[in-house]
């Protein structure tokens, strides 16, 4: 299609950066960065949660929540993100990006307020309420990472197409940075008007009533810049991908990019019918013809996606100890509970201003310069290394004087995850898919991920338990060589249109040899 590809289409390739290509990457990643404030604050809140509801009187030590309430307070977000992601992600390609896009943000905004609104006699019933809404939050979440990124990889260039997209996913990077300062501040202010002592000098009072107000405070912020993107998330024209392509309106999808590019453009729908008659496109999702030219595709999106999540999410596991660990936490009974919010708060937004945050934006600077394909490579191969060079001499690290070591191959092990897989399995999905699929695909490469997502964070919390942190960094270690050997499935669509990638409009009996090309030109 290449050749005879439509005006709408080759104007959108070759479109020069544009100021609505940086607003596009706004309004498209507001849902990401509610996604990592919440991630972010729950586990906070947890901390929080279970020094107001589960303090036992007389016992020496803090609350906490118990581990079947921890889970489902964690867990309940993962399913609900699941959910979503498949759900949006099929109704994207039956309803139209934008049609679908303002109910996501809504059920965020709706939700994250609930989830501060949570009430309840007992602690049981304000739990349950909290995993209602969390439920839900993850939901609206979900729908976000397929139609997000189909969204931003319509309306991008071919040259910084790769850029585009991984700024929409960076997008968490600032919420994980805005959950920080908002969680530092409300306990802040908190501390100051609401003193308290201690909690072994004062096991009752170092918990103020206060505090139960805090929490739904950081939990509840969330909702607001989510809220101020859903007016611009409405302005937004349908993609012209999808409006030619898939609802086969030309003259529609011209009249909406000739606003977006302010340029004249031509309605072709005599084309659009020529391509929608093509025997060789009207193939549908996981029939015969599917499978031979995008089977490997889907495989590879899917497993490797899964496979960075088991090692991304179980890492996560291993933060409050390595803060306690190197003394950036003190123990819980020297604090007071706004003061541990405080201080867990502090640590975390800077292991993310450190490693997280930069990661991303390093692959949002070299993705359309060095490939998608050479990225995620890399970045599995030095998560395989950091990996094994934790867990081999694991009892080295453990003393005290190389705790430090320990936590800066810790970082480089977060900083490879994201200016490597952790952003590339974001990106491929929506760029490698026909048109008509591409909003499933993805959704169905995301829920991939997000069941990783699950495993990693409770199936190796067990797995710590039975057989020790060495051996289970050991197998993460496995995990991550077997993502870079899946990566091999992946190909590299540097440079290239979805077109070209998709072979939407190749003819019936020659599928174009870039959709099946799986290693780096």
């Amino acid at each position: 299609m290449a050749g005879e590809q439509l005006q709408v289409l080759n104007a959108l390739d070759v479109a020069k950066t544009q100021w609505y290509h940086f607003t596009a990457i706004v309004i498209a990643g507001m849902g990401f960065f509610t996604d990592a404030y919440d991630l972010f604050c729950i586990s906070l809140v947890t901390k929080l949660l279970g020094r107001i509801y589960y303090y036992q009187p007389g016992s020496d030590t803090p609350g906490a929540l118990p581990s079947n309430v921890s889970s489902a307070v964690n867990g309940v977000a993962f399913c609900g993100t699941l959910s979503g992601q498949l759900f949006f992600g099929w109704l994207g390609d039956k309803m139209g990006r934008k049609r679908v896009y303002g109910m996501t943000l809504m059920i965020m905004v709706i939700c994250s307020i609930g989830s501060g609104l949570s009430f309840g006699k007992n602690p049981a019933a304000v739990m349950s309420t909290l995993c209602f809404f969390r439920f839900w939050l993850g939901f609206g979440i979900g729908g976000d990472y397929p139609l997000s990124a189909t969204i931003m990889s319509e309306y991008a260039n071919k040259k910084t197409r790769g850029a585009f997209i991984a700024a929409v996913f960076a997008m968490q990077g600032f919420g994980i940075l805005a959950g920080g300062m908002v969680a530092i501040i409300i306990s802040a202010v908190f501390k100051t008007q609401f003193p308290a002592p201690a909690f072994e000098v004062d096991p009752a009072g170092s918990t103020v009533p206060e505090a139960d107000h805090a929490w739904r405070i950081i939990v509840m912020f969330g909702a607001i810049p989510a809220a101020l993107t859903y007016y611009w998330r409405m302005k937004m024209p349908e993609t012209a991908r999808y409006t030619a392509l898939v609802a086969k309106n030309a003259e529609q999808a011209a009249s909406d990019m000739s606003k977006v590019l302010e340029v004249e453009l031509q309605s072709e729908q005599e084309k659009i019918e020529q391509v929608s008659g093509d025997k060789g496109n009207d193939f549908g999702l996981f029939s015969s013809q599917f499978v031979l030219r995008h089977g490997l595709h889907l495989l590879g999106t899917t497993t490797t996606w899964f496979l960075l999540d088991i090692a991304f999410y179980s890492q996560n596991l291993f933060q409050k100890d390595i803060f306690s660990a190197i003394g950036w936490i003190p123990k819980a009974k020297t604090m007071n509970a706004l003061e541990e919010v405080f201080r867990i708060a502090r640590a975390q937004t800077l292991i993310a201003l450190c490693s997280t945050v930069p990661g991303y934006w390093f692959t949002v600077a070299l993705i359309d310069k060095i490939g998608r394909f050479t990225i995620q490579l890399m970045g599995f191969f030095f998560m395989t290394v950091f990996m094994f060079a934790l867990a081999i001499p694991y009892n080295h690290w453990t003393l005290p004087d190389h705790r430090i070591g320990f936590v800066v191959m810790y970082s480089l092990t977060f900083f490879f995850a994201n200016f490597g897989p952790n952003a590339t399995t974001f990106v491929v999905p929506a760029e490698i898919f026909p048109a008509r699929f591409r909003s499933t695909c993805h959704g169905i490469s995301a829920a991939s991920g997000k069941a990783g997502a699950i495993v990693g964070a409770f199936g190796f919390l067990y797995a710590t338990d039975s057989i020790g942190v060495r051996k289970t960094l050991l197998i993460l270690g496995v995990v991550n060589f077997l993502g870079m050997m899946f990566t091999f499935l992946v190909p590299e669509s540097k440079g290239k249109s979805l077109e070209e990638m998709s072979g939407e409009g190749a003819q019936e009996n020659g599928s174009p040899a870039e959709s099946r090309q799986t290693v780096p030109v």
